[in-house]
């Protein structure tokens, strides 16, 4: 009796466990493999998962308006007319530039209902409106990777052929002039001067659309290394060399960009005009007519004028009790330079031109050293602030990094131009 009632009571338990047992020994080993072949991952756009939209990609047309882009999709005047009205804090429509990028999603229906219409005011900038019930309108931000990257070239004619020649972006160029606008001239550079540098890249969606900090670069100039190294101290970055010495100085090596040097500093040249021979304390700087002209360092406009048989448009700029510096034959001044306007280093003061006694568009730069004119390649500016003493250990430390990582780069374009000569030869 008691063997009966043991049987029965197991026997549920018996037929559900051989239940689940079967049901185990019919699925297949390979389910989940399968299971993740119908589950597919979501596809986002714009933060807006898109799976149940169509999705058409255009650019703004030549004289297109928000009106134009909607009403095509049979966007209502009333509902584009409100987004423009109330959002216009959020994007003013009137800021929509040919050529950029927009997105419309419809309904994957027959009646293809717009949705969403996304304009990409920039790379990494865009605005949403929302075209469903609920009538919206935001901003949003692509998400920007940072990644590091290295250039390096040998000069043959100019640091920007040099680089843009070699595939990298123009404002790499256009940085390392910056980073050495105190401690080399450009106008001076040789045929094998080189360069390395090590550069933040940004890339947005894996395209690459712009240039961040240069972490580290070396110039090598007549023989001679010059090291860059950014570093922040007290919330401020800036470039020092090795030894943490600032490479910024009081003033600028030239006051503009690009250019060559067509006469230099002289006691006694032989004047193009006036066919005689006299002094010319300046250094003209040969450039096309409107190439912006900058302010070497901080300081106060002295004199401001025109001169028909002489300097043409002119300024003077006092820097300090010892410095002065002059800018002749000016196209043009630039807005607000009036005297005794203060000017920052860098500022734009004027442009380029061939005012006054001039056979073609130049600058004639002058330097003065208490009154006296002095050559203007020939002046040593005093360096500016060196790295703080309590961040020295941390700074050389930093900076024996990145000279590691430039002299990696160095072997490696080394590697490159011994092959490349290989290749040559045979």
């Amino acid at each position: 009796m008691n063997k009966r009632l043991h049987f029965w009571r197991i026997a549920p338990l018996a037929i559900f466990l051989l239940f689940i047992n079967a049901l185990t020994s019919c699925t297949p080993k390979n389910l989940s493999e399968a299971e993740e072949e119908q589950i597919a991952e979501p596809t986002f756009m714009f933060d807006i998962q898109v799976d149940s939209f169509e999705v058409i990609q255009d650019q703004v047309g030549r004289n297109q308006f928000l009106a134009d882009l909607l009403m095509q999709y049979n966007v209502s005047y009333p509902t584009i007319e409100h987004l423009t009205r109330v959002y216009r804090d959020t994007f003013d429509v009137r800021r929509i530039r040919a050529g950029n990028n927009y997105f419309l999603m419809l309904s994957n229906d027959s009646l293809r209902t717009p949705r969403f219409f996304i304009y990409e005011i920039s790379p990494s900038e865009y605005v949403v409106y929302s075209l469903s019930d609920s009538i919206y309108a935001y901003r949003g931000r692509k998400p920007v990777e940072t990644r590091i990257e290295s250039a390096h070239g040998q000069i043959t004619s100019s640091l920007w052929n040099a680089l843009v020649n070699q595939g990298y972006e123009a404002d790499l160029a256009i940085k390392m002039a910056d980073i050495y606008a105190w401690t080399i001239d450009f106008f001076g550079i040789q045929k094998n001067d080189r360069f390395e540098l090590i550069y933040e890249r940004k890339y947005i969606d894996g395209q690459a659309v712009g240039i961040g900090k240069v972490l580290s670069a070396r110039f090598r100039h007549a023989g001679k290394d010059h090291y860059a190294v950014y570093f922040e101290q007290n919330g401020q970055g800036d470039y020092f060399d090795l030894e943490g010495q600032s490479l910024r100085r009081a003033f600028l090596k030239a006051p503009l960009k690009y250019s060559r040097v067509s006469s230099h500093f002289s006691h006694g040249r032989y004047h193009p005009i006036l066919k005689y021979v006299r002094p010319h304390h300046g250094v003209d700087y040969a450039a096309p007519a409107g190439t912006p002209v900058y302010s070497i360092g901080n300081g106060v406009v002295t004199r401001k004028g025109f001169q028909g048989g002489g300097a043409g448009n002119f300024l003077y700029i006092k820097h300090n009790a010892t410095y002065t510096t002059a800018y002749m034959h000016l196209q043009k001044f630039a807005p607000g330079i009036q005297q005794g306007t203060r000017v920052s280093q860098g500022q734009l003061i004027g442009y380029v031109g061939s005012t006054g006694l001039s056979t073609g568009p130049h600058l004639d730069f002058r330097f003065f050293k208490n009154g006296n004119p002095v050559d203007p390649l020939k002046v040593e500016s005093p360096p500016a602030l060196p790295v703080e003493q309590k961040n020295m250990a941390a700074f050389k430390q930093h900076a024996d990094e990145q000279k590691g990582a430039l002299l990696k780069v160095i072997e490696e374009a080394d590697l490159a131009s011994n092959k490349e000569q290989t290749k040559g030869d045979s």
